[in-house]
């Protein structure tokens, strides 16, 4: 499958700046992705990346004015983590809403682990595998 195949907002992702990051769902990354206590340099370009996960842990505004990056109204340099991320792969590249869509998830987000596969299709024909079905995932 090509770009071609897919709309615009299809094959774009996170995030979502196409001047400074001109990532698709195929080609996607390099990022930092952090842990407790990790410390991360801000600037105006890789704002875009953590914006989302600060605002998220301070409840305040994340935002650059004449290149200096503020936290509410405090300029800050970087910002150190409090909790652990994670990007979310999905297993068709074409057809997953995970991280390359909305970005890194914070670890108190995560409610459950997958155990089995519950339904399984060929994405040829979209018959059922029924040999995958309620298998165990390692």
């Amino acid at each position: 499958m090509s770009k071609d195949d897919f709309s615009h907002d299809i094959w774009t992702c996170f995030p979502f700046d196409t001047v400074h990051y001109r990532w698709n769902i195929k080609e996607f990354g390099p990022f930092y992705v952090p842990a407790s206590g990790s410390i991360v340099m801000l600037d105006s370009i890789n704002i875009f990346l953590y914006k989302n996960l600060i605002e998220y842990e301070t409840d305040k505004t994340l935002s650059v004015h004449d290149g200096s990056v503020f936290l509410g109204t405090e300029r800050i340099h970087d910002y150190t983590f409090l909790l652990n991320y994670y990007f979310m792969a999905g297993d068709y590249i074409f057809d997953s809403q995970d991280s390359r869509y909305w970005g890194l998830l914070p670890e108190d987000c995560i409610i459950g682990k997958a155990i089995l596969v519950w339904r399984s299709a060929d994405p040829g024909n979209h018959k059922t595998r029924w040999k995958r079905f309620f298998k165990k995932i390692q």
